[in-house]
Order: C-alpha cells, then sequence, then structure tokens
C-alpha cells in the first residue's frame, strides 16, 4: 500500500507538469525529483516482506529512504527559489544545478538498477528456502514478483531512452500489474502461524542462522552449526517422523507445509527440517516427494486403478501439477512415468 501510494503521487505530480498545471503555478516545479528514487527500496522492501520468516522491522526499512532524503535535502536550494525564478532554471535545463543533475541521474540508476539487482537475487535464495517449508512451491515461489522486478528494471531503462510520457505509461502497466498479482498475496512465512511455533525449545534457531543449500542439490545439506538440538533428541524425532509418514497419509495433502509436520509432532519447524536434512538427506520438499512418488507406484500397480489415468493418480498421492510430478518421478526413478510402467 505504501508503495502503491508513494507511485500515485509520483503520477500526481507528473501529470500536475503534463498538463500544465506548473505552468501557472510554477511553485509545483521539481516536486517530482525526489521520487524516482523510492520505486528501487520499495521493490526490495516488498520482496523482502514477502519472503522473510518474520515482519520487517523500522530500523532495516529506514536505512533505504537515504536517497530519497537526500535529493529532498540537496533540492532545498531550488526549493526556495520564487516561481519566476524556478521557471528560468527550467528553461535553462537545470543551468546552476548542474550538481544535482548528476548526483540524481546517478542516485536513480544506482537505486533503480542495484535493487532490482539484489530483489532478483533476494527472490533466487527463496526458492531455496521454501523447498525446507513447502511440499508444494508453486504457489509460493513468487515468480510473478520476479517478472515484476524484471519489469521496474525495463522501466529504469525506458528513463534512458524515451520520453517521459512512455516512462509513465510504462508505470500505470506497472501497477496494474502488481494491482492483479499482489494484492491478495500474503506473505509466505509469517502468514503461517505455525511456523513461529515454540514448544520443544525456548529459542529455536531462525534458517537465517544456516547455510541455506541449494536448489536440487542433495549434497549441499544444511549443517545447521548454531542449532541446539542434541542428537538423541534428533533420533527420536527422525523416529517419530518415520512412523508418522508411513503409518499416515499427510504427504498427499497437496498443501502439507513443514509446519504441519511440526505441529503433529509437537517441535519447532526449523528442528524437524534439521532432522530432515541430516537423517534423510533431503529438504522437506525432496523428502515429501519421495512418499508421493512412492505412494503413486504403489497405486499404479492396484487392479482397482487401472481405470484412473496416471495423472490423475499422481494428482490423488499429492503432486499439483504435472511438471513437477514427471520431474520427480524420473528423480527417483531414473525413467519417465510411461518408460516405467511400460515395462
Amino acid at each position: 500500500m505504501a508503495w502503491m501510494s508513494g507511485m500515485a503521487i509520483h503520477q500526481l505530480v507528473f501529470y500536475f507538469t503534463y498538463s500544465g498545471l506548473t505552468d501557472r503555478y510554477p511553485h509545483l516545479l521539481g516536486l517530482s525529483m525526489p521520487w524516482p528514487v523510492l520505486h528501487g527500496p520499495f521493490l526490495f522492501l516488498y520482496v523482502s516482506a514477502m519472503t522473510q520468516e518474520k515482519p520487517l522491522r523500522v530500523r532495516q526499512v529506514l536505512p533505504h529512504f537515504i536517497p530519497f532524503l537526500m535529493l529532498t535535502v540537496l533540492a532545498i536550494p531550488f526549493y526556495l527559489l520564487s516561481g519566476e525564478e524556478k521557471i528560468v532554471v527550467v528553461a535553462a535545463n537545470g543551468k546552476g544545478y548542474e550538481w544535482y543533475i548528476l548526483i540524481h541521474q546517478a542516485l536513480i540508476l544506482m537505486t533503480g538498477l542495484g535493487y532490482v539487482a539484489w530483489s532478483l537475487i533476494r527472490i533466487h535464495r527463496h526458492r531455496s528456502k521454501i523447498k525446507q517449508w513447502f511440499s508444494n512451491a508453486e504457489k509460493v515461489n513468487l515468480r510473478w514478483l520476479e517478472y515484476l522486478s524484471i519489469g521496474l528494471g525495463c522501466i529504469w531503462l525506458l528513463v534512458l531512452f524515451f520520453d517521459d510520457w512512455i516512462i509513465f505509461t510504462g508505470v500505470v502497466v506497472f501497477v496494474l500489474f502488481i494491482g492483479v498479482f499482489g494484492i491478495n498475496q500474503l506473505p509466505i512465512f509469517y502468514s503461517h502461524p505455525d511456523i513461529v511455533k515454540n514448544s520443544l525449545h525456548p529459542d529455536p534457531p531462525s534458517f537465517d542462522d544456516f547455510v541455506t543449500p541449494t536448489p536440487e542439490t542433495d549434497k549441499d545439506i544444511v549443517r545447521y552449526a548454531k542449532s541446539g538440538l542434541k542428537e538423541s533428541e534428533a533420533n527420536d524425532l527422525h523416529i517419530r517422523l518415520t512412523r508418522l509418514m508411513e503409518e499416515k497419509d499427510y504427504y498427499k495433502r497437496n498443501d502439507i507445509t513443514l509446519a504441519d509436520l511440526a505441529a503433529i509432532l509437537d517441535t519447532h519447524p526449523n528442528y524437524l527440517s534439521q532432522v530432515i536434512n541430516e537423517k534423510e538427506q533431503k529438504n522437506f520438499y525432496q523428502y515429501i516427494h519421495f512418499f508421493r512418488v512412492r505412494a503413486f507406484i504403489q497405486a499404479a500397480r492396484l487392479d482397482e486403478k487401472k481405470h484412473y489415468t496416471l495423472l490423475a493418480l499422481a494428482y490423488d498421492c499429492g503432486f499439483n501439477s504435472k511438471s513437477t510430478f514427471n520431474k520427480y518421478f524420473k528423480a527417483y526413478t531414473g525413467k519417465s512415468p510411461s518408460e516405467y510402467f511400460s515395462e
């Protein structure tokens, strides 16, 4: 909401110039100068709010607005000019304020492209993290937010080559994109209260304390160097987890999460993730898909299931997309489903 409000104000100030209102009220000139450097930080903070385990704190947010405050303070000499003097400066293409123009352009490019790159990196890391939490990652992989970040980067490229009319038309499309995809999107981690459940240990570590494994890499398992989970506790939790997965079909729930299993086992999700990583040599995402593939193979061999399609059986076992099913079936069997059952 804060970001969209900022974009609305920025668009409104641009309209003052586009409509000629600044010619009648020259004191409005220059109001838009600091606003472009807000969008990069807002994008990054939005991405951070979506991907962090805990809500953002004020001290995490404020430093990102230093460029905006800097441009605002540096523009005070211009703001103090009379309306007639402002018109003269604008007509002379900023004569006498060349230093400000250079700083302004440098900060726009730095905050624009820099924050876009930073946001894309954070989204990439997020995709590694969610496989420690969720059994189906398609709905929480923030693909749309990746496109949003790339879109903002394209707008900054428009700034380099096109006039304001083209740029702000792009901004309108950008705002509509946020409206369609982002308004109903909840923060992924701290919107789930079970994720911060604390029943077994008084101060369980955060995932930020651990080294996050790269996606789909079994060898790069989290080491949990700062974990307080004792070996005996880990073994007990692993036994209870294995019994639960063998006796119950929780993995068939399409939306099962690490927090769900942790609540059932009365432990903290981070400790459960540690046990899965260390004892099973898998992340949670891979662990659940192993059971789904196994259940699928067992179901496909039953005579009473012969009238089902392979995809229908896959959905019944907890998969929610054909591509994910094919990918993990081949990962665990070395063959595609059709090849496996044609033998």
